[in-house]
């Protein structure tokens, strides 16, 4: 409307225009304005101007908004340099190295630099990735504590360190031959071939000349001399060198040379001797003093304020000779000043040490004491890693392990390796680790083993000795620093409140008097009160308020004794807490004391944030811990667990209610050990303790220096247990070092990936197949002597009417082994030993009696088997002396009828008998014939005639009726008499039998055919056959013992891999995939982990669920993961399940022993909502609402899902995922936090 107004108007005169110019700004704009009276000008206002910015604009105009940009005009959108080409730079190549060297040659005397010599380098392009030589160069820096997974390993100590160039020549497929042993001397298709070998001259019979020994040494050879030189030249050895280099023999006439050559070839040779008897385990004599000790170690590398024991001196001098040591002592005897002195020595040497131990409590404490001590100690746990560098070590075996396997370069600068607690071996779950350190120790590497006392350490130090080819010196005392005496304590009558009846002294004297009197004094309550209480009852039915009755007493008895502080060792974590609980009345500590305890308290927990200050626990064990109470169990946070510690240590805990955990390796010694109970849990079910266990704990009475005795008690609450299981918990001998070695798939991985080492050779070398393995030397020899022994032997006729000779002897040995497995059976079944009662003939055959018939008199069982008094014919009375002529000997040469046929012995003169007790294996068969007779008469008889006064007496009717009865039956059947059918008779219906039963009948049809029999040559080439091929079967026992198919776990080694090829971790020829290397890098469920990682099951997940998930694989105590999970959380459970669920599967499909159910039984989803809020921000105090579970199994569950996180991180690092690496560096972030990982009071 407004245009058109303008179209209509006239044109206005440019100068009546109401137009204004406005400057705007400062920087010089112009504005026309037709508004009147406006300004001529503005001031500057707000920022001053500045240029756009060139990113943000680059962003709009290029990536905001591209629409503009033109499609095809490309000229100017994007510009090209052309590359300068150098072809020369394909061929260029990283220089290979130096080959060689150049080495001055100095004048022996001055030093003066006479010339060079260049010479060779060996081992010039190993690396950690292809090479297990010490030689290897170093890894990165970043890599030299750790090491790598992708590492090689150091060569195992013990083992023949094969060389760069035999690695490198030997293929799979190239056939190792022997040029000088392994020739073959017969053609295909020839009885006989050529013998390479020196001639050996037979000695010509008597009065006649050999020409060969006439012209021998004669020189007619006619050879080069230059051959004659070689062989006897100046670097030749002079036993094999030429006969013709040796002097002319000089005689004076032609007889006497002859005669003399022909007596020299006469001689006979001389057997070899054996070889010396190897010894590798050193016991050392502790009885006497070693008075030269401060002579031989004039300057110790380390001292200390008391004089050492005699056990602790002769370590010593062996440490200082770089010997291995086994040290087994019991408790508190000092065992920590041998690894002291080798820790000082290695700071002498300039090396490093590495002290291990079982748990990781007790590595926080040693931290402590020998940074006290030394100054240079460093830790490296899980979750800790403090001074690495450091000149001593301290970790867990688990850690070492992992250390070995990656090829860590720490091990390169080790001199010590101390195991401490070695005894731990027998742990089931663990003890495998402490095998493979042991076994994957390089050789420079010295072991120093403390341990209690064990009943079998020289067995174990010899495995170590022969494992690593070094001598270990086992150094054992039984002797106790503080004696111990143990007591039985009734109860908490008025009468016996007071009294502890004394049951074994500190000599180590049983007092069956004090047990009595217990006995007396426990009747006496009990009638009284009229309570009765179960022997042997797993749970306690006195209840608390009778425990509280039964402590306050005791306690008060001990508190007047001065017999405190003292240790309460009790079987359940529950009964802990109760039993501390129950206490309320009691306070064992001064003013002072509370005081001290108070500002120690305040200081331990002032790290903790105030929520976790105000936790139930640590409210309630502060209490106790004020009346000079604690407990010390696996549900106890471990930061409370190291105040109750620290001041039982400081003798300000008067009493301490612990479990089992605190008496191993915690360095507590208190006044008093009382047991709650002599009866324990042992997972499966309730048992006695064993000696060990309670030396171990009984070893933590009595504080050296401090105490005369320790005093041990017993508590009696139920009824006095019997005397024999008292004297066998007390005084039996402790547990046997025992192999818990097993097949991981760790292990496997880790050695497969390593071309040189087999896992056949880790089992070879493991505690479990010692026994079979230590007499390999011998076996070789024996083999070596067996195939000289057969190569000498003559050929047997085969030929015409001996064609079947070999069949013939097969039959007659399988059907004797058919026959045996049938009569086992038999003797083995329930009809078969009811059908011997008194009265059954039998066939015996042992050493003494072979084929003779006998009647069974009477029948007894002892501690294993049944034992049968029998009647049997003989040929003349049984001398003792002799026992060779006590029945005929086995017939040389069995004809078909002695095979087919029993071949009862008849007696050649008068018929004699005697009466022996057989075993079941001693009866070869069961007649049908039952006579009547007189056992227990017979007996008397034969055991009255044996007398010297009454040998010459006849033997009663009975006697003389049965040994007729025996005769006529021989006579009547001399092929055996009719025996029991197993099958018909014996109602034995196993297939086993059936099928041995129809095997020895056609055995015997085949054996009755047989023709070599009839030929008049038959006895002499069947002793030549049988002798051949016993040799040749015990050089196939001989062989099998030296051969990788006599190891125990090769089914299942070979079960492992085929899972392992199943889920493609390594492929058909062995080599280890990917999925194989990222499983090497996990510390537990490598399958599991690795199958969640490579199935992406957790990559979509949030780093909280991640963590939650993991949990049921750390998780020790079972449970239900609850309805009030998220729906991701279920879903990921139930993927979990699933997955472990089709490995499982096929483990079972490769013939694993181990169900489906017992492998996803190993997961425990318990604690899933308990660590998915703590992940999530969650404070502790709140948690405890969530789960039932204790603190402390809490906190130790997520420590271990922490740690799980690290080694997920790495292996998504290794595998190349980072974003499930990030998820799970944030993971472990979201755990690591507030008194969950609170630092250790050790390391402070």
């Amino acid at each position: 409307m407004m245009e058109t107004e303008r179209l209509v108007l006239p044109p206005p005169d440019p100068l009546n225009l109401p137009l204004r110019a406005l400057e705007v700004g400062c920087t010089g704009r112009w504005e026309l304005l037709n508004e009147p009276g406006a300004p001529e000008s503005t001031l500057p206002h707000g920022l001053p101007p500045c240029a756009p910015d060139l990113q943000q604009e680059a962003e709009q105009l290029f990536l905001s908004s591209p629409a503009w940009l033109p499609l095809h005009g490309v000229e100017y959108s994007a510009r090209k340099w052309q590359r300068k080409r150098d072809p020369w730079s394909l061929l260029a190549a990283l220089g290979a190295p130096v080959p060689s060297d150049l080495q001055a040659q100095r004048h022996p005397t001055t030093g003066q630099i006479l010339g060079y010599k260049e010479v060779l380098l060996e081992n010039t392009n190993l690396s950690a990735t292809t090479s297990l030589s010490l030689r290897r160069p170093p890894g990165p820096a970043s890599q030299s504590l750790w090491g790598n997974p992708t590492q090689y390993p150091f060569w195992p100590g013990g083992m023949d360190e094969p060389t760069i160039t035999d690695l490198s020549t030997r293929e799979e497929a190239e056939e190792e031959i022997d040029f000088e042993k392994d020739l073959l001397t017969v053609p295909p298709g020839f009885k006989k071939g050529v013998d390479f070998g020196p001639k050996d001259h037979q000695a010509p019979g008597p009065g006649l000349l050999s020409l060969s020994c006439l012209l021998e040494p004669l020189d007619l050879s006619g050879g080069d001399e230059d051959e004659s030189e070689a062989a006897g030249g100046p670097g030749a050895d002079p036993a094999s060198a030429s006969p013709h280099s040796t002097p002319l023999v000089r005689a004076s006439s032609l007889e006497d040379l002859v005669l003399k050559e022909a007596s020299t070839i006469t001689s006979p040779l001389e057997p070899p001797k054996p070889p010396p008897q190897e010894q590798w385990a050193v016991p050392v004599d502790v009885t006497s003093p070693v008075g030269d000790f401060y002579r031989l170690i004039p300057q110790p590398a380390f001292q200390w304020a008391f004089e050492p024991d005699v056990f602790q001196k002769q370590a010593i001098l062996h440490l200082e000779q770089h010997d291995s040591v086994f040290v087994a002592a019991h408790t508190s005897a000092g065992k920590t000043v041998v690894a002291e002195y080798a820790i000082a020595l290695a700071q002498k040497h300039m090396t490093r040490t590495i002290y291990t131990s079982p748990i990781k409590a007790l590595s926080n404490q040693k931290f402590r004491d020998f940074r006290n001590t030394f100054g240079d100690v460093g830790l490296l746990t899980g979750d800790v890693q403090l001074h690495p560098e450091a000149s001593c070590l301290i970790m867990t075996t688990e850690i070492l392990r992992s250390m070995l396997y990656s090829g860590s370069d720490v091990i390169r600068d080790l001199e010590w390796v101390i195991f401490d607690e070695v005894h731990y071996i027998n742990d089931a779950e663990r003890g495998v680790v402490w095998e493979e350190v042991l076994i994957m120790l390089p050789d420079h590497v010295s072991i120093i083993l403390l341990s209690a006392t064990v009943p079998n350490a020289l067995e174990f130090a010899d495995w170590i000795g022969r494992l690593k080819r070094r001598q270990i010196y086992v150094i054992s005392t039984v002797a106790r620093p503080v004696p111990l005496e143990h007591y039985l304590f009734t109860g908490n009558s008025p009468k016996t409140q007071g009294e502890l009846f004394l049951l074994l002294d500190s000599r180590g004297a049983f007092h069956t008097k004090g047990y009595y009197a217990a006995v007396e004094a426990k009747k006496e309550r009990m009638s009284k009160h009229a309570q009765t209480f179960g022997a042997k009852q797993p749970t306690h039915q006195g209840g608390p308020a009778q425990d509280r009755g039964v402590y306050l007493s005791l306690l008060a008895s001990l508190r007047a004794r001065a017999q405190l502080p003292v240790v309460v060792f009790t079987f359940s974590r529950g009964r802990c807490d109760e039993q501390a609980s129950g206490l309320t009345s009691l306070d064992l500590t001064t003013s002072s004391e509370k005081s001290e305890i108070h500002l120690f308290l305040q200081r331990c927990l002032a790290r903790l944030r105030g929520s976790d200050r105000q936790l139930p626990q640590v409210q309630h064990m502060s209490e106790l811990l004020r009346r000079g109470l604690g407990v010390h169990h696996s549900g106890i946070l471990p930061i409370l667990k190291e105040i109750v510690e620290m001041l039982f240590s400081r003798g300000l805990v008067k009493v301490l209610f612990a479990t089992e955990t605190f008496a191993m390796g915690v360095n507590m010694p208190a006044r008093t050990v009382v047991f709650d109970s002599m009866r324990k849990h042992d997972g499966s079910a309730f048992r006695d303790l064993l000696p060990g266990e309670y030396v171990q704990m009984a070893g933590r009475a009595g504080r050296r220096g401090l105490d005369p005795t320790g005093t041990v008690i017993l508590l009696c609450k139920g009824r006095v247990p019997e005397m024999a299981d008292l004297h066998r918990m007390m005084m039996g001998k402790p547990s046997q070092l025992q192999s818990q070695f097993r097949l991981t798939y760790t292990m496997i991985l880790n050695l497969l990936r390593v071309d040189a080492l087999r896992v056949e050779d880790m089992m070879k070398r493991s505690f479990s197949e010692f026994p079979s393995r230590k007499d390999s030397k011998a076996h070789e020899q024996a083999l070596a002597e067996l195939t000289k022994r057969l190569g000498a032997l003559e050929e047997p006729d085969v030929t015409g009417q001996l064609a079947d000779l070999p069949e013939y002897y097969s039959w007659g040995e399988e059907l004797t082994e058919t026959r045996n497995m049938i009569q086992r059976r038999i003797m083995e079944s329930v009809n078969g030993l009811k059908s011997l009662s008194t009265g059954r003939v039998v066939v015996v055959k042992n050493e003494e009696h072979h084929n003779a018939l006998g009647v069974i008199l009477q029948v007894s069982s002892n501690s294993t088997s049944r034992v049968f008094t029998t009647l049997v014919l003989c040929d003349k009375p049984v001398v003792s002396e002799s026992p060779r002529d006590k029945g005929p000997a086995t017939p040389d040469v069995p004809y078909p009828d002695d095979l087919v046929g029993f071949k009862l012995f008849l007696p050649e003169g008068p018929c004699e008998h005697t009466v022996v007790k057989l075993q079941p294996g001693d009866v070869a068969a069961i007649s049908t014939k039952v006579l009547r007779v007189s056992g227990e008469k017979i007996s008397e008889d034969f055991s009255r005639r044996q007398q010297p006064k009454f040998r010459k007496d006849p033997p009663i009717a009975a006697v003389t009726t049965a040994v007729q009865e025996l005769l006529r039956l021989a006579q009547a059947h001399p092929s055996g008499p009719p025996t029991l059918d197993p099958v018909n008779d014996l109602q034995l219906k196993d297939v086993s039998v059936v099928e041995g039963g129809l095997r020895a009948r056609r055995l015997e049809e085949l054996i009755r055919g047989a023709q070599c029999v009839h030929s008049p040559r038959f006895p002499a080439q069947y002793l030549k056959l049988r002798e051949r091929m016993r040799i040749q079967k015990e050089m196939e026992r001989l062989r099998f013992l030296l051969s990788d198919q006599s190891l125990l776990l090769l089914p299942e080694y070979h079960q492992r891999v085929e899972v392992l090829r199943t889920l493609g971790y390594v492929d058909e020829a062995g080599t280890v995939k990917l999925a194989g290397r990222v499983a090497c890098a996990m510390s537990s469920h490598e399958l599991l982990l690795t199958e969640l990682m490579f199935d992406n099951a957790l990559s979509t997940l949030r780093p909280e669920e991640i963590a939650a998930l993991l949990s049921g694989l750390v998780c020790q105590s079972p449970g239900d993961p609850g309805d009030q999970l998220p729906s991701t959380l279920k879903q990921g459970v139930e993927r979990v399940r699933a997955v472990a669920k089709r490995i499982g599967e096929v483990q079972v499909a490769c013939g694993l022993n181990q169900t489906v159910e017992e492998f996803v039984g190993e997961l425990n989803f318990g604690l899933v909502e308990v660590v998915y809020e703590w992940a999530r921000g969650m404070p502790f105090s709140e948690l405890a609402g969530l789960s039932g579970t204790p603190e402390g199994l809490v906190v130790r569950c997520i420590q271990r899902l922490a740690e799980m996180c690290r080694s997920l991180r790495g292996a998504a690092r290794l595998v190349g995922e980072p974003v499930l690496g990030a998820k799970m560096e944030t993971a472990a972030t979201l755990l690591r936090r507030d008194i969950v990982f609170a630092a250790s009071l050790y390391t402070q």
